[in-house]
C-alpha cells in the first residue's frame, strides 16, 4: 500500500507522481483510491494506492495570510484567512498575520495585549512596581517624622493589604516587607488613636 501525504506547497504546473516500490515506475492517478489491489502497469506487482485529497491540490507557494480553502481551519480574527496555529494563551486559531511569536511562544493579538497590561506573560515584563518596598518606606518614614505618620501609616497599610497578592519583583522576594510595613503602620495608627483619646480626655477633664 502506498499512502500519499501532503508535502510542501507545490507549484501549479508540477506533476503529481507516485512510484511503484518494486520497479519505481510512475503510477497513473486513475489507479489511486480504489480501495483494492491494482497491478502495476509496468511490472504487475499488486498495489493499493491511497492518497489524501491534498495531494491533488494545486497551490502556489504559501504566503502569509493565504486564503482558506474548504476543509481547513480559519483564523478567529480573519474568517477568510487560513489558520496556521492555535494561540497558546486562549487556544484560538490564528493566521500568519495574527500570529505573534514571543520567545518561542505564539499568542494572538488580544492575549498579547492583555498579557502585557495585566502582567500575565512574564517574558513581556522588564520592570515591576515594588509595592512592598514603598509600603515599608512609608511606614518607616512615619517613625522618623512622626507628624507625617498620620498620613503615611494609613497609606502604607493600604498598599500592603491592597497589593499583598500582586506580582512582586522580577527576582523572587518574600513578603517580609509587607509584614513589617503592616506591623509598623498598625502601631503608628494605634499610637495616633491613643494619643487623640488621651488629648480628648485631658481636654474634657480640664474643661
Amino acid at each position: 500500500m502506498i499512502l500519499g501525504e501532503p508535502g510542501p506547497p507545490r507549484a501549479a504546473m508540477r506533476p503529481i507522481t507516485l512510484t511503484c516500490p518494486a520497479c519505481k515506475a510512475a503510477q497513473e492517478s486513475s489507479t489511486f483510491n480504489h480501495g483494492e489491489l491494482t497491478p502495476c502497469a509496468n511490472c504487475g506487482v499488486p498495489l493499493q494506492i491511497e492518497v489524501f485529497p491534498a495531494l491533488f491540490r494545486r497551490v502556489a507557494p504559501g504566503r502569509d495570510g493565504e486564503l482558506v480553502m474548504e476543509g481547513e481551519s480559519t483564523c478567529f480574527y480573519h474568517p477568510a484567512k487560513k489558520a496556521v496555529r492555535p494561540c497558546e494563551g486562549c487556544g484560538r486559531f490564528v493566521c500568519a498575520l495574527c500570529d505573534c511569536e514571543l520567545h518561542g511562544q505564539h499568542f494572538c493579538p488580544t492575549c498579547l495585549e492583555v498579557g502585557q497590561k495585566k502582567g500575565k506573560i512574564k517574558s513581556l515584563e522588564n520592570r515591576r512596581m515594588l509595592y512592598d518596598s514603598i509600603a515599608l518606606v512609608l511606614a518607616g518614614g512615619g517613625l522618623l517624622i512622626w507628624p507625617f505618620s498620620c498620613v503615611t501609616a494609613p497609606c502604607a497599610l493600604y498598599l500592603a493589604v491592597r497589593y499583598w497578592n500582586a506580582p512582586q519583583g522580577l527576582i523572587r522576594r518574600t513578603k517580609i516587607r509587607y509584614i513589617l510595613a503592616i506591623i509598623l503602620a498598625t502601631g503608628e495608627i494605634i499610637g495616633w488613636l491613643v494619643g487623640l483619646y488621651l488629648i480628648f480626655n485631658n481636654h474634657k477633664s480640664n474643661g
